[in-house]
């Protein structure tokens, strides 16, 4: 028994410091000394811990929720069951076949540094074109906005907002990766004639991991920090995406982007702020009026989006949200 529960401690800890943990202590700390920087650039008028930390965010109701959505989050994530919805590498085996590259006489070749690189890359843009592409469809859908909802109504921001979204919104994204980086792999794979070693594959996880590292928690926070309007064009900064998160109708359908801006840019959704802007978050209909929190609890949150998409693909979409879809679509 005490070998099982040590065994079981083991294996959290591992999980806890590994890189595929988006709250590691990794991470957290990476946050905080960034956070720490940007306290001190902008004169330290308040304490640190006041500043990293004001009560009136992590005592709000809605990240009362955010918690309670997250920790229901990392329950289904044990279960195991969105790795499982995972079948990249099956996609990829069947679309060898489809291409015949299997069973091809020729040696593959051998990867190479360079050759290796060039396809993280490919990798690495291709689950963050997916990552863009999910949440770009849950903004333009009717029916698969309410899903999405459960995120854009945080009325404040905190690192664990990152979490609050509801499970279908990842079970779709799960899909979508599967489908797409399956067929760029087996691309790869067939134009290459070579193989997709491991430290290729994992060179794209610790590219997202350097993502967060570097600031990726203040994306959800109270804290701005702008990479600049030449770096915006390609990156998102945390800026960028506290925008995304804004009431305001001017922000509507902005800054979908992940960790790449260039898909916002090539979409024509990309803002680059001129300077701080007063931001208002949580939800609000096509004429930019704020509607009142529409999930107070962890029941509604998972539960109404299921009614509210039913009701939106009989085509009446309960925010209104394509009201006025050439023009303004609400965020």
């Amino acid at each position: 028994m005490i070998e099982t529960v040590r065994n079981l401690l083991s294996d959290l800890t591992t999980h806890v410091f590994s890189v595929g943990f988006v709250y590691s202590p990794v991470y957290l700390v990476a946050t905080v000394v960034i956070a720490f920087i940007i306290w001190r650039a902008r004169g330290g008028r308040t304490g640190f811990i006041r500043y990293l930390l004001p009560k009136e965010l992590y005592r709000h109701p809605s990240t009362m929720l955010d918690i309670k959505i997250t920790l229901f989050n990392f329950l289904i994530m044990a279960t195991g069951v969105f790795s499982v919805l995972y079948v990249a590498p099956v996609i990829t085996f069947w679309a060898l076949n489809a291409l015949g590259g299997l069973g091809s006489t020729q040696t593959p070749i051998e990867t190479g540094l360079m050759r290796g690189l060039a396809v993280a890359l490919i990798i690495f843009l291709t689950q963050d074109f997916c990552r863009f592409l999910n949440h770009y469809l849950h903004h333009k859908h009717p029916a698969l906005w309410p899903f999405h909802a459960v995120h854009h109504s945080a009325e404040v921001l905190t690192p664990i907002t990152y979490m609050r979204a509801h499970p279908v919104y990842y079970v779709i994204q799960r899909l979508m990766m599967s489908v797409l980086i399956g067929l760029i792999q087996a691309l790869v794979l067939f134009l290459l004639v070579g193989q997709i070693e491991f430290w290729v594959i994992y060179s794209s996880t610790l590219a997202f991991s350097a993502y967060i590292f570097f600031g990726g928690h203040l994306r959800h926070s109270h804290i701005r920090l702008s990479y600049g309007r030449v770096l915006e064009h390609i990156l998102i900064s945390p800026a960028q995406h506290q925008i995304h998160h804004s009431s305001d109708r001017a922000h509507f359908d902005k800054n979908f982007g992940v960790v790449f801006a260039i898909w916002d840019w090539m979409f024509g959704t990309l803002h680059i702020p001129d300077g701080k802007e007063e931001l208002v978050y949580g939800i609000s209909d096509a004429a930019g009026r704020r509607i009142a929190q529409p999930y107070p609890t962890l029941r509604a949150a998972l539960l109404k989006p299921f009614s509210e998409s039913a009701t939106a693909w009989r085509g009446n979409d309960p925010y209104a949200k394509t009201a006025d879809a050439t023009d303004d679509p609400a965020t």
